[in-house]
């Protein structure tokens, strides 16, 4: 995906109530901006940090920019915003970079399913005609090149394992797609020190049948591209 303007480039000051982030644009004062990300953001948000904000030019939004990109000190660039894991997860679905989630029949974004009513962020038919489950999270929490999710105690994503396991049961497929957005991640793994449960949730879900896939994407302050497939380790 390609972002549609030139993005604005600055200094992260701080972020704070989880949705605001102050940036110096070297125009001698601090622009507060809209941090589009629920998490921690354990190392992706520390003041210094290189950071980049799209623009809108709406004029109902209380703040016209929105935190899209970090940099950390290491040069490595990390995607800010959650919600570019979804559209990058469309991406990939229509291509053969994981030959298992390829090769669709139907594929649609954002169904109603399950007896809670919950949304799954891609659902497909295969070429098998198998209906297909496929919950995306986004990767951002890394130490050197080990990835994890999440990076907080994440009853949401408990939730959507369970939902997952009951997919399989059901008799159709599921699928856990890790986006991996930050350049150092070269694996990804459940981060059983932050979140024990998730962790054998996942041991538990694999057991039973459902698929665990993770693909890491390349920021710039251009675009964001596809890269390769990397591993999960459960």
């Amino acid at each position: 995906m390609q972002f549609n303007k030139p993005l604005r480039q600055g200094v992260l000051q701080k972020r704070y109530k989880r949705f605001l982030a102050d940036i110096d644009f070297g125009d001698n004062e601090t622009t507060t901006t809209h941090c589009p990300n629920t998490g921690a953001m354990t190392g992706c948000a520390e003041p210094g940090f290189k950071a980049w904000c799209s623009v809108s030019d709406n004029p109902k939004r209380k703040y016209s920019l929105t935190w899209e990109l970090a940099q950390n000190n290491k040069g490595e660039m990390i995607v800010v915003n959650t919600q570019h894991a979804n559209r990058m997860a469309g991406e990939l679905l229509q291509t053969n970079l994981v030959p298992e989630l390829s090769e669709w029949q139907e594929l649609k974004p954002e169904q109603r399913y399950g007896k809670e009513k919950s949304r799954i962020d891609w659902w497909g038919v295969d070429q098998n005609n198998r209906e297909c489950f496929i919950e995306v999270k986004s990767v951002t929490l890394a130490d050197a090149s080990q990835g994890y999710f999440p990076d907080a105690v994440s009853q949401r994503a408990h939730k959507h394992l369970n939902e997952l396991m009951q997919v399989v049961a059901d008799g159709h497929r599921a699928a856990q797609l890790y986006m991996v957005m930050h350049d150092g991640i070269e694996q990804v793994s459940p981060a059983a020190h932050i979140d024990s449960q998730y962790a054998e949730l996942c041991k538990k879900a694999a057991s039973v049948g459902v698929e665990f896939y993770a693909v890491k994407c390349r920021a710039s302050a251009k675009e964001i591209k596809l890269e390769r497939p990397v591993p999960v380790s459960l």
